[in-house]
């Protein structure tokens, strides 16, 4: 049975797209089976892995609303399955506000492919509503990609507390594996020092190494491929696969199995 991370920040522009992509493409390497998930109407997750969301016959959108099976909507890219998303979405979340048990609707829809996976990552659109809700109320686990700027990190106090709401009503089990330091720029005491607050305010694992800026990550989505692909020995591809490892040894301890070595 797949484990399921969801990785959620409300602030855009803190790198998820980038991290769902990136990790998803690093476990496969080390011989996961991955699903990723994108739940964001903005689509850029779609988009990066090189689909056209304007082009797409179907989409997460109409396994919500139409009811049609998750695996319909599947597309293979880089080794990865990807349950797209479009503009649509965004109707999709209205119409979920009016359902039962609406924060179950993807858990509902993932139940069926949850066997044919290890990893399933879901992309959590950068916003504390129903969509975003519905990523962890699925998920095991939940990721943080945090840039390590003062601004960004004011939000964390209120997705803890979404977190905290979610267990209390729809999901017992679900812990925050970690935040992920993103566009870290060590040569600056700022990004030091938010990063040694972020440790010491929330108590939450910072999962080493953090990410450092680079204008690959830019040039990779317009490509369609991640950074691991499109930059393979840059110093950002080679974080992911490191924090991949982490998680991929996750599993292995899981599993009851020796970790994979580095």
């Amino acid at each position: 049975m797949a484990r399921v991370l969801a990785v959620a920040n409300q602030k855009g522009g803190v790198a998820k797209t980038t991290t769902v992509h990136a990790l998803g493409v690093a476990l496969s390497e080390l011989g996961e089976r991955v699903l990723l998930v994108d739940l964001d109407p903005q689509a850029c997750l779609t988009f990066s892995v090189g689909l056209d969301p304007d082009a797409l016959p179907r989409s997460v959108h109409d396994v919500f609303v139409r009811r049609v099976p998750m695996k319909e909507v599947l597309q293979s890219v880089e080794g990865l399955d990807v349950v797209p998303a479009t503009i649509d979405l965004a109707g999709s979340e209205v119409l979920l506000l009016t359902r039962t048990g609406r924060e179950h609707a993807l858990a509902r829809a993932l139940e069926p492919l949850r066997a044919s996976y290890d990893t399933v990552l879901v992309d959590c659109p950068p916003s504390l509503g129903v969509l975003t809700i519905n990523g962890l109320t699925v998920a095991d686990e939940v990721l943080v990609p945090l840039q390590c700027e003062a601004l960004s990190h004011r939000g964390v106090t209120q997705l803890l507390e979404t977190i905290e709401d979610v267990r209390a009503f729809a999901n017992s089990d679900l812990a925050v594996r970690g935040i992920i330091a993103t566009m870290l720029d060590p040569r600056t005491r700022h990004s030091r020092e938010i990063l040694g607050d972020v440790r010491d305010r929330y108590a939450l694992p910072v999962l080493d190494p953090p990410v450092g800026k680079s204008i690959r990550f830019a040039e990779a989505p317009a490509r369609g491929r991640s950074i691991l692909r499109h930059a393979p020995s840059s110093p950002g591809a080679e974080a992911y696969r490191a924090l991949a490892k982490t998680l991929h040894a996750d599993v292995e301890g899981q599993n009851g199995r020796e970790p994979v070595k580095s």
